[in-house]
Order: C-alpha cells, then sequence, then structure tokens
C-alpha cells in the first residue's frame, strides 16, 4: 500500500492546521503542546480546544523515519480474559506478519476513555493503520482517528456509524436469531445473563435485538443478570445460581457469551439439573470450550479470525471507506 495514494482518502491535521485555526504561530503551538515555554493560560486553552476539535496528535517520528513510513500496526481490544479478541489478533496476524508489518497491541478493558489514553499514545508514533473493537468510542477518538491520515477499521459490529472500514456483522441480528431459537423450541420464561451494558456495547446490541424478538412474541426475558466486566466461567455459574435462587420457574436461560454460559452449564451439571428438558442453555461466539463439551452446548458461532485477517487486509490495501458484514451461525449443540 502506497501511503500517499492511502491520503488521497484521509488528510492528516497537522501542526500548520492548528496554528491557521487559532491565529496564532507554530512555534507558540508548539510551546504549548510541549508545555515549554512562556505562553498565557488563555493561549494554552486556545490552542487545546482547537487541538481537540481538529483530533490533532503530535508527531513523535523524526525526518526519516517519518517520511519513509511506519511498519506498526495499531491495535486495540477490550480483553484478553476471552478467547474471542486473540482469535481477532490471530487473523490479523495472518494478513500483517507476511508483509512486514508490525502490531502493537493495546487492552482497554472495556473504558473509552482509556481507549482514548492509548490510541492517542499511538498516533503519536504515527502508524501505517488501526484496527479498533466496535463503533462506540469518545468524541475525542474519533475525531483523532478520522483526521490521523492512516486507514481505520472498526471490527466485529456493523450496527452504527463506522469512521473508514466496517468489518463485522450486526449484533442486534445476533441477539434475535437467538431469541427466535428458543421461541421456536417452545421457551417461554427466558432469563438473560451478561456483562453490565455500560462496559460491552456489543453485549448490549445484542439484549436488544433479543429482547425485542420477545417483545414480537408477547413476552419479555422473566430474569435479567448483570455482572462485572471480566467473562469467567466461574461468574457464569455464580450467576445462574443467583438467578435460579430468585425465580426457579425459568425454562431457558441466554447468556452473552460461551464463558458465562459453560459456567451455567456447569452449575447445572453440579445441582442435578436437567439440561434441556428442566432447563436450556444457550451461548454467544462457538468456543470450543462449548462445542467440544461432552454435552455441546447451542451457541451461535461467530467468524472473528475471519474478521481480523479482512480488516487487516483492508486497512492495508486501501479504497474507499466500506462495510463488510459476515455471516454467522447457530450451532445447535445439546442444551436447547
Amino acid at each position: 500500500m502506497n501511503q500517499d495514494d492511502d491520503h488521497k482518502h484521509r488528510n492528516e491535521v497537522t501542526l500548520r492546521d492548528v496554528s491557521a485555526a487559532v491565529g496564532l504561530g507554530m512555534s507558540t503551538i508548539s510551546r504549548v503542546l510541549r508545555n515549554h515555554g512562556s505562553f498565557s493560560k488563555a493561549t494554552r486553552d486556545r490552542v487545546m480546544k482547537a487541538v481537540d476539535e481538529l483530533g490533532y496528535v503530535p508527531n513523535r517520528i523524526a525526518g526519516a523515519l517519518a517520511s519513509s513510513g511506519s511498519n506498526l500496526v495499531g491495535i486495540v481490544i477490550p480483553s484478553l480474559h476471552n478467547i474471542v479478541f486473540p482469535d481477532l489478533l490471530s487473523g490479523a496476524a495472518v494478513a500483517l506478519n507476511p508483509i512486514g508489518f508490525q502490531t502493537v497491541i493495546a487492552v482497554t478493558d472495556y473504558d473509552i476513555e482509556q481507549e482514548q489514553k492509548v490510541i492517542q499514545s499511538m498516533l503519536a508514533w504515527r502508524p501505517a493503520a488501526f484496527l479498533v473493537t466496535g463503533l462506540e468510542h469518545t468524541g475525542r477518538t474519533r475525531s483523532m482517528l478520522k483526521n490521523s491520515g492512516v486507514r481505520v477499521a472498526e471490527l466485529l459490529d456493523t450496527d452504527g456509524e463506522g469512521i473508514d472500514l466496517v468489518v463485522g456483522f450486526s449484533q442486534r441480528e445476533a441477539g434475535a436469531v437467538s431469541a427466535r431459537h428458543l421461541l421456536e423450541r417452545g421457551y417461554r420464561r427466558i432469563g438473560y445473563i451478561g456483562p453490565q451494558f455500560s462496559f460491552d456495547p456489543r453485549a448490549r446490541k445484542r439484549f436488544e435485538g433479543f429482547s425485542q424478538v420477545l417483545a414480537e412474541a408477547g413476552i419479555e426475558p422473566a430474569e435479567t443478570e448483570l455482572i462485572g466486566r471480566t467473562s469467567s466461567t466461574e461468574a457464569g455459574r455464580a450467576a445462574l445460581e443467583r438467578m435460579l435462587a430468585r425465580n426457579s420457574n425459568l425454562d431457558a436461560v441466554y447468556f452473552s457469551n460461551d464463558d458465562f454460559a459453560v459456567g451455567g452449564l456447569f452449575h447445572c451439571f453440579a445441582k442435578g439439573i436437567a439440561v434441556p428438558s428442566r432447563l436450556a442453555i444457550m451461548g454467544y461466539n462457538g468456543l470450543d470450550i462449548g462445542r467440544f463439551a461432552p454435552q455441546p452446548l447451542t451457541t451461535l458461532l461467530t467468524p472473528r479470525t475471519e474478521i481480523g485477517e479482512i480488516g487487516a487486509r483492508m486497512v492495508m490495501e486501501g479504497g474507499d471507506p466500506q462495510v463488510v458484514d459476515l455471516p454467522f451461525e447457530i450451532l445447535e449443540g445439546a442444551t436447547t
């Protein structure tokens, strides 16, 4: 990929642009950004306001390296606890390693303010491209990425407005398909277990799609259990135990991911709860731990490795902004 060709699509904000926006000399702008030398608070406020509005990030790469282009690709993911994100990284590596690009990876713990900080730090070294997870970011992050002069691929979600390239699938439709699966099998007293929606917007969208289909059938989720940020079998097992203590009349539980769902399945095994005749269990992501369990988990298989590979190829190849919507599939196991 030729970066000059790429810049036809993306215009990098420069120090000169900030200077023109505030009507101050570039030397003054530079002093403010380096926090070195004399300038008034009013001047600093004017400069920083323009920096935020324009999405300017200081360039820390010196002359020759900056002109020749970086071989770094920034990848920002929310977690390493869930195998989904290592799978995403594996897919990206398939596309990037053979052409000599190295990845710089940051983990945000589902915190968009932390995402803003790490993206700003990465942009200061002028990566060749960016892969980020999801479509929800702070306004500052969107501005920085839009005006960075590098290609950006947002991965795993197509429900919303993208910055540049978007590769994923509809999270709302994934939730809707899961709800239809349970309804078609006659389940009506359905619970939901997942993370706090403020931490994970993709889980929130799946729940919205799931709830909408239930509402169209004239029912609502009978119980909802929202837990912390970390996905684990332990958290899923404990959450199902709490839910059934409140409402033992449930006939199915939809889990936001397979880590939680396998934990729920373990709870049923331990307590002698027959699955699916007494309680159906459904997960999401199609992880091996659920697919190859002695009683295979019913789940939805997502194309996360393909998403990582396609997203990485697209940011390196250039081209116009676009959305690539990939298919997912229901895996009918033995738990529904």
